[in-house]
């Protein structure tokens, strides 16, 4: 005689949340392994301190969705739907949206006026502007085209150009009216300003006017734009804009990072 209650069938366990987690970790941690160099299922498996069997389970399902390509020789690669991933991502970083916080934020810090500008043929060329607290009328507009050697944002964009680039521009912004210079001393300051991976603008492009800038990079760690601090003079003194480039420089790197961007370590 059969009991009124029947035993069901045994299912299979599902996995849990945090087995989930730790499988989709691990195949992060397979895609990251390889970014840089196609690796051998031995060296893959040693470099993630894995069995093969893991290794090569995880790999397989990964190229099985086409984030990782195999080749017998040389082993896993990253696959054809990374390379789809990046061009959208990037198609999606448009700059003055990944940038837009970040200037609030900065300008709410500082209380100044913040720009974000690009590099359009030979001009900076003003995206965004996000007005400081203090009272200051600072004349640049969104869509201004501003010489490249007198702004903070200009000089900014040109720190990875050679000296020959710089001698250039300046040159043409002298011959179209720009304010007179030292081209010694303002060749030396650019100098010191790549160093330091930071511009300043010391009153050259408008009168009581100082700015600090620093640039933003992408993926390719190539300057795709800049961004600045200006203010009136009397609340620039030059230590104030030391104390600003670690600020500025900061929320240049942040940007870039959304972009894409690793420091090279």
């Amino acid at each position: 005689m059969k009991s009124s209650t029947e035993t069901r069938p045994a299912t299979p366990a599902e996995p849990s949340i945090g087995a989930g987690s730790q499988t989709l970790m691990r195949g992060l941690d397979v895609i990251e392994a390889i970014a840089h160099e196609p690796l051998a299922l031995s060296d893959l498996a040693e470099r993630l301190d894995l069995t093969k069997s893991t290794t090569h389970r995880l790999a397989s399902a990964l190229v099985d969705r086409g984030f990782l390509a195999f080749t017998p020789r040389a082993g896993y690669r990253l696959g054809p739907k990374l390379l789809e991933l990046g061009f959208l991502a990037q198609a999606q970083a448009d700059v003055i949206q990944v940038a837009r916080l970040h200037l609030e934020a900065l300008a709410g810090t500082t209380e100044d006026t913040v720009h974000l500008g690009i590099l359009d043929g030979d001009r900076a060329l003003y995206l965004d502007k996000m007005p400081g607290r203090r009272r200051i009328n600072i004349s640049s507009r969104v869509g201004d085209r501003q010489p490249l050697t007198s702004t903070g944002l200009g000089k900014a964009l040109m720190l990875d150009h050679p000296e020959d680039y710089w001698a250039e521009r300046l040159a043409a912004d002298m011959a179209d009216g720009g304010h007179p210079v030292d081209a010694t001393l303002w060749t030396e300051r650019m100098r010191a300003y790549a160093a330091a991976g930071r511009a300043f603008d010391l009153e050259e492009n408008e009168d009581q006017i100082r700015c600090v800038a620093a640039p933003i990079r992408d993926a390719r760690g190539a300057i795709v734009a800049a961004i600045s601090v200006s203010s009136a003079a009397q609340y620039m003194s030059d230590e104030r804009m030391d104390a600003l480039s670690i600020e500025v420089g900061d929320t240049a790197r942040a940007i870039s990072h959304d972009l894409g961007w690793v420091p090279k370590t």
